[in-house]
């Protein structure tokens, strides 16, 4: 395959189930740990209404599903990539560190969550998949 459309598919890959594994966490928020009386998260309009609501455990899996999102996404990269690994994993880290930021604007989280969130959640786990990714992928 050429190198060149083998690492646009990487990208797209790692972004698609990046993306899907997020998503696959947020939907378990609901189920896992209550949400809080009166809160409507069906919307972003309801979610940032009723952010003030939301207790610490509420934030657990939104940072997981970022960090763990964001950790799967380079690491599908970094395996599919043709060279340049861990350049592609980190890509992803970055493409996801900006979804981050437009959420850190659009939802008046807590700031420690926000923080948190921004310096764990897509940098270092993008990092972790590219060195994963691209170790497994030299054996």
């Amino acid at each position: 395959m050429n190198p060149i459309f083998r690492n646009i598919l990487a990208v797209i890959a790692g972004l698609v189930i990046g993306s899907a594994v997020n998503m696959f966490f947020i939907s378990l928020n609901g189920r896992v740990i209550s949400l809080p009386e009166g809160a409507d998260v069906s919307t972003m309009e309801g979610l940032a209404e009723s952010m003030s609501l939301f207790e610490p455990k509420h934030f657990i899996f939104p940072f997981l599903a970022h960090a763990i999102g964001t950790f799967v996404g380079a690491y599908f990269a970094a395996r599919i990539a043709a060279n340049r690994k861990m350049l592609f994993a980190m890509v992803i880290g970055v493409a996801f560190l900006a979804g981050g930021i437009i959420n850190v604007i659009n939802l008046p989280a807590p700031g420690w969550f926000s923080t948190l969130d921004l310096v764990l959640a897509y940098i270092p786990m993008g990092w972790l998949g590219g060195k994963l990714g691209s170790r497994i992928s030299k054996k």
